[in-house]
């Protein structure tokens, strides 16, 4: 059976959020953060050398990343298809774009942000760089969502699952109003019954519905 590693306030619950979507069978194996650290504790560690979340195994395989377990799950679960375009088609090569480019542009940014903004001069000497690209990628997305729900033929797939993220961290760093596109994309991912249930399984999760 496929585990799911989950890591409290992680882009784990993702995962969890795709495998609802997909009434899919599969169970969780939780984790918490180290309450002073915050980083992860050293039992995923020997789940994968990384120790980091999401993470799943099923029997002999371990999957990280996240755009590769949601490839796998999609291929292994979906078999109607729902939540990914036909290989080959146009809408295909658009949902690998955004699967990918969440995590390999969109992410590094914002994580820079939260991470410089712990530190006493709040990064300062990156800080102008940093804005820059934050601006240009979330305004990316807003404008790409400008007019349609989901990113790839206005219906729902598993790069817009990807992309919720940065949607859900997003408002850390901006008003919503800057971003109403964005804003509505998070909200209509948070009203969606599966990522209910996800978050029910999944527990506290700090970039969820404030309700």
């Amino acid at each position: 059976m496929l585990t799911v590693h989950h890591l409290n306030n992680s882009r784990s619950q993702r995962i969890l959020w795709l495998l609802e979507e997909l009434n899919a069978e599969y169970q969780i194996k939780c984790y918490q953060r180290d309450t002073q650290t915050n980083l992860a504790p050293p039992e995923l560690e020997a789940i994968h050398v990384l120790g980091k979340s999401p993470v799943i195994t099923q029997g002999s395989q371990t999957i990280i990343e996240s755009g590769a377990i949601i490839d796998f799950i999609l291929r292994h679960y979906d078999a109607d298809r729902t939540l990914i375009p036909e290989a080959g088609t146009e809408q295909h090569e658009q949902y690998l774009q955004w699967l990918h480019y969440a995590e390999g542009s969109a992410a590094l940014p914002l994580m820079l942000k939260l991470y410089t903004s712990r530190l006493a001069d709040g990064g300062a000497e990156l800080k102008v760089r940093i804005n820059d690209e934050m601006q240009r990628h979330l305004g990316y997305l807003d404008q790409a969502l400008d007019g349609v729900d989901w990113l790839v033929d206005n219906k729902i797939s598993g790069a817009d699952i990807q992309i919720s993220f940065i949607a859900e961290i997003a408002p850390l760093l901006y008003s919503p109003e800057a971003l109403p596109n964005l804003a509505s994309f998070r909200d209509r991912c948070h009203a969606r019954p599966a990522y209910r249930r996800a978050l029910e399984l999944g527990g506290v999760y700090a970039y969820g519905p404030r309700d």
